[in-house]
């Protein structure tokens, strides 16, 4: 069963999970807000997604943080910042049955969860 991370009334993580639904796709949804995020996690995420794909730099929230917060990124400060603003983490954020991850639901990733799921077209 794969797992799909984001904020229940994000757009973006809306559309997936329709898919998924529509798909017949079982499914798990975490919902940072409600279930929680910890360091445990995040770190995974890390571990899953090169940090340029997982920070989510096109935000409001990332604009307004300090350019001290926005500069020299590294593993340790995108996770106390993960931590403390939830929505710069990039949406949806998907974790498959073989441990990978990905994240987005664009054109492009579309095709390949659809190819890794072995689900029809998007």
């Amino acid at each position: 069963m794969i797992t799909i991370f984001g904020i229940k009334n994000c757009d973006t993580v809306k559309k997936a999970l329709k898919w998924l639904d529509r798909e017949g796709v079982a499914h798990n949804f975490h919902d940072f807000r409600r279930d929680g995020l910890d360091g445990a996690l995040v770190d995974s995420f890390i571990k899953g997604v090169p940090l340029d794909k997982l920070i989510n730099t096109r935000g409001t929230t990332w604009r307004k943080l300090p350019e001290s917060d926005r500069e020299d990124m590294n593993a340790a400060k995108a996770k106390t910042l993960m931590l403390a603003h939830d929505a710069i983490i990039k949406r949806p954020l998907w974790r498959f049955e073989d441990g990978s991850m990905m994240v987005g639901f664009g054109k492009t990733e579309q095709g390949e969860i659809a190819e890794t799921l072995g689900a029809g077209p998007l």
